[in-house]
């Protein structure tokens, strides 16, 4: 894994890299494996790629190294054991017992062997504890063998010579084998797949062909300016030989259309009009003004990369394709590493040195409680600070995969996580180091819901929808006006409350607006309060100053604020001087792509170089410098924006025009901003008429029939999924169950589960309450199923029992649906408040009263938690009122303090109705959450 980076840092420093592999099973060292050169990297590299993909032990068993010296603990194989290219290594600590050893007359195959594992007495301990770690036990349980002894240190050249001075012939072994062997990479040329054709100018001319192809769908015949551009993009796309990396992404995105799959071109490709003409990326790089030397430049330092969304339910077919398409020895997910941070080295630690869980949970929760001021807490704090940021374990990245030239084992290992792909071993640094550019093929659950909305609408209204004809989108009357009203609840990226908030204050009603709204709501801009700025210059774009020309010039689209990383290059480049490459690395390290500090500082000294050079003040560089490092961050590529946009467009659409559908594609997708039961209530709230799960009526997943939804058997907690098929497949082979006698004779089912889906209601469609079922169910099924046959030609003859009438509540229905749903469906949680009063006013009625102190009662949404410059912690509250319409507060410390949250539920709110640019919320004084009517079964 470290082997890259560990070549390029001993080149720099003029030393000699040679690199190698122990072989371990478990603590059990079996060899040494050293690589003469690249070939033999590459067999040590197959040989753990094959074990770890078959999930095998290593062995000693014909093992068949051409490139590779094997080097054995001493005395674990006899001199006579070793062919050409094995040998034994002796420690310094065990020269002596050469005397008494057979070896003492073959010093040809005797190596020098001082391993180093820890610097110091100190970084010794460190070792233990992550080896404690490692074996899940206490540090006073470690077995020898389970970590290395105190003298694996790094010795001075003369003490080891020392060690050795009477057997000179092994010091002249390991010197000969030294020189031998070699390793080194080109850390300048691309290691990606070189053509994807035969040839590159095969590729050149595959490529020119499908973009201007793709320019006729795009644009139509007559276009020169994009037939300009498309020129332009490839010519620089062929000089820097990415022609089969273009065309490699054409070809996955060419399989997924070709399976009726939905995906989104994002990030810095979709600056490119070639990639918008393959249909890589949806977003015109002509309307947006985007220049594609922000994806690819001649100076540009760094690989570019294409984001490819697809939906989650389609992102393993797709990885799948690529890894069978271009061989499994050419292709690999991108791997990554979990390193130690703050409460899990408390917890790690904690559980080596021996604390109770009592005690970790306070050490994590309160560390400046007095009871932590002891000794085991301060040696946990000492090493916790030491490891911090230290490796922990191996993850897979989001969605990097690599599709190479050479077989990838010539670079890394492989191993095979849970994800069930071939994985590297190093993370996308390095990779980007050594010269690969990764293709990201992402997951979202935004997409699943595009599609199954298509498809959903097709079956319940009989409409078929092109959802790829976005530029009428754009200019629907319908969609433009949610959008501006914040009416976007499910909509993909524009549903949470700061979102909606942002799209009310903007008055956003246009594709445009939106692009610049998805970037300005990122973290760093509000945090700096660029956001609250952009709103307030958009609405008074006469009544500011630009703080200096270039910010006119370069930004008067965006009122001078930075709001694209875009605008960071450009402020860069034109305020402070840099050239384009540096200002890529500026803004690719202030986001934290980069990894280099010292590039860092290196340009971010010439920044205030240059500054000064050009007559800008101290004060003047430094605040442009502060926005700069605030904003890049968290900031998105204009590309990037336009991409989200493009998919919120498609999103609002479906709601627009089929709100019930595109909820039920909601809900079925899971993964949105909010808890499932807003879903339900947002459905409610356009209309639909909400039924619980239903033994003749449901599937799997929720379904629409007409304006009724029926939810799915997956919202009912603890119901199996094995029960789940067993009633729909038994459902669709022999018809609809006739009662619940007819259910329990046709259906293997234990006395749990029937139960389950008698207290969530699945059978009321049969007429009878809920009680009587609960007596039918233990009059005739018992504990254990039956094997029943449903075809059966004599239907089992039952005695009928007459039960006297029994009585049952909504409300006892309500609190049924809680434990098994989540949420109640048959009543309001209003309905059951032991209070009837509902609020002085509803959401709607909000800027009526604006300045007034008023009463509200709402259920609690969600949550945003925010720290205060005083290091105070306040919150924004989100909630739904009796009627199922939103509204915002705000919590300022000194009220939360004195009226606190008390978990989810219904709350009584007195504060004063405020408006930002529009958009009205409640500064709450006061606060209580609302009792609700006992169960009466309790």
């Amino acid at each position: 894994m470290g082997i890259p980076e560990f070549v390029k840092k001993a080149k720099e420093r003029g030393i000699k890299p040679i690199a190698g592999v122990e072989i371990r099973n478990g603590d059990e060292l079996l060899f040494i494996g050293i690589a003469l050169n690249r070939e033999g990297f590459r067999e040590l590299n197959d040989y753990l790629s094959w074990h770890n993909l078959n999930k095998k032990k290593y062995s000693l068993d014909a093992i068949a190294f051409k490139h590779v010296v094997m080097i054995y603990p001493f005395e674990q194989k006899k001199p006579s054991e070793l062919s050409d290219y094995e040998f034994a290594a002796i420690r310094p600590q065990q020269v002596n017992r050469l005397f008494t050893s057979e070896y003492r007359n073959c010093q040809d195959k005797l190596l020098v062997w001082q391993p180093v594992t820890f610097s110091d007495e100190k970084s010794w301990l460190i070792h233990k504890c992550l080896r404690a770690i490692d074996h899940s036990t206490l540090l006073s349980k470690l077995t020898v063998g389970q970590f290395a002894d105190q003298q694996q240190v790094m010795l001075p050249e003369t003490r080891l010579r020392d060690s050795f001075q009477q057997y000179p012939q092994m010091i002249e072994n390991t010197l000969w084998l030294l020189d031998q062997c070699s390793i080194d990479f080109d850390f300048k040329v691309s290691k990606n797949k070189k053509t994807y054709s035969q040839t590159r100018e095969d590729d050149k001319l595959l490529l020119e062909k499908l973009a201007l192809d793709g320019m006729l769908y795009r644009y139509g015949k007559n276009n020169p300016t994009a037939k300009e551009r498309i020129r332009h993009e490839l010519e620089i796309i062929d000089g820097l030989g990415f022609c089969a990396y273009f065309l490699i992404a054409w070809d996955i995105i060419h399989y997924s259309m070709s399976r009726g799959f939905y995906h989104v071109g994002r990030g810095s490709g979709a600056n490119s009009i070639v990639a918008y003409c393959l249909r890589i990326t949806d977003v015109d790089p002509i309307k947006l003004d985007l220049y594609f030397e922000r994806f690819l430049n001649p100076k540009r330092t760094s690989p570019p990369d294409f984001d490819i969304d697809f939906s989650w339910k389609d992102r393993d077919e797709v990885q799948d394709y690529i890894f069978k398409r271009y061989g499994k020895n050419h292709a690999a997910l991108l791997g990554a590493t979990s390193t130690f941070k703050n409460n899990s080295i408390f917890r790690e630690l904690g559980k080596v040195f021996g604390l109770p869980k009592e005690e970790i949970d306070l050490l994590v929760n309160d560390p400046g409680n007095s009871y932590n001021n002891n000794e085991v807490v301060l040696a946990i704090t000492t090493i916790g600070k030491e490891i911090m940021d230290f490796p922990n374990h191996r993850t897979i990245h989001a969605g990097g995969i690599l599709v190479t030239e050479e077989p990838i084992t010539y670079y890394t290992a492989l191993d095979l996580p849970p994800k069930g792909f071939p994985t590297t071993h190093w993370d996308m640094y390095i990779a980007e180091d050594m010269g690969f550019e990764k293709l990201d093929i992402l997951s979202q659950r935004g997409i699943g819901h595009i599609k199954e909305a298509v498809e959903i609408i097709l079956e319940n209204a009989g409409k078929e929808i092109d959802i790829h004809k976005v530029d009428t989108f754009f200019e629907d009357e319908k969609v433009r006006s949610q959008l501006k009203n914040g009416e976007t609840i499910g909509c993909f990226y524009i549903e949470s409350p700061a979102m909606r908030g942002l799209l009310k204050k903007l008055k956003c009603d246009n594709y445009i607006s939106l692009v610049a709204a998805s970037s300005i709501i990122r973290p760093g801009v509000a945090k700096s309060g660029m956001m609250k700025e952009y709103i307030r210059r958009f609405h008074n774009p006469t009544g500011f100053e630009y703080i200096h020309p270039i910010m006119k010039e370069q930004l008067s689209e965006t009122y001078g604020v930075m709001v694209f990383q875009e605008d960071v290059l450009k402020v860069a480049h034109h305020f402070a001087g840099l050239d384009m490459a540096d200002a890529d690395v500026l803004r690719r390290a202030m986001s934290g792509k980069y990894r280099s500090l010292r590039e860092f500082k290196l340009i971010e000294e010439k920044y205030f170089c240059n500054c000064k050079k050009l007559g800008h003040s101290d004060e003047m560089a430094l605040t442009v410098w502060r926005q700069i490092e605030s904003f890049a961050g968290y900031s998105f590529s204009k590309a990037h924006s336009a991409s989200y946009a493009v998919e919120s467009f498609q999103s609002l659409y479906l709601k627009a025009h089929f709100p019930l559908e595109f909820m039920v594609a909601v809900i079925n997708n899971f993964g949105g901003f909010y808890s499932h039961w807003v879903y339900f209530n947002e459905a409610q709230r356009q209309g639909a008429t909400i039924e619980l799960p239903c033994v003749n009526r449901s599937i799997k997943q929720s379904r629409i029939i007409g304006r009724t939804i029926y939810m799915g058997f997956v919202h009912v907690q603890n119901l199996e999924s094995v029960v789940i098929d067993l009633i729909i497949n038994e459902r669709t082979c022999h018809g609809q169950y006739l009662s619940l006698l007819d259910f329990i004779d046709r259906l293997p089912i234990t006395k749990e589960q029937l139960l389950i889906l008698i207290h969530v209601g699945a059978f009321r469609t049969f007429g009878d309450n809920k009680c009587a079922m609960l007596w039918e169910s233990q009059l005739y099924l018992k504990k254990a199923p039956v094997q029943v046959n449903s075809a059966s030609m004599f239907p089992i003859q039952r005695k009928k029992f007459e039960l006297p009438v029994l009585e049952y509540s909504t409300l006892s229905d309500a609190y049924d649906e809680i434990e098994l749903l989540g949420f109640p469906v048959t009543i309001s949680m209003f309905d059951m408040l032991e209070t009837s009063f509902r609020g002085e006013i509803q959401a709607k009625d909000l800027m009526q009263h604006l300045g007034e102190r008023v009463r509200m009662v709402g259920r609690m949404v969600t949550i945003k938690y925010v720290w205060t410059t005083r290091k105070e912690i306040m919150h924004f509250g989100t909630f739904i009122d009796s009627v199922g319409e939103f509204f915002d507060t705000v919590h300022f410390p000194p009220s939360l303090k004195a009226y606190p949250f008390r978990g989810n539920g219904i709350y009584l709110i007195m504060g004063k109705v405020v408006e930002e640019f529009g958009f009205p919320s409640i500064e709450v004084e006061k606060m209580a959450k609302l009792p609700i009517k006992p169960n009466p079964k309790a």
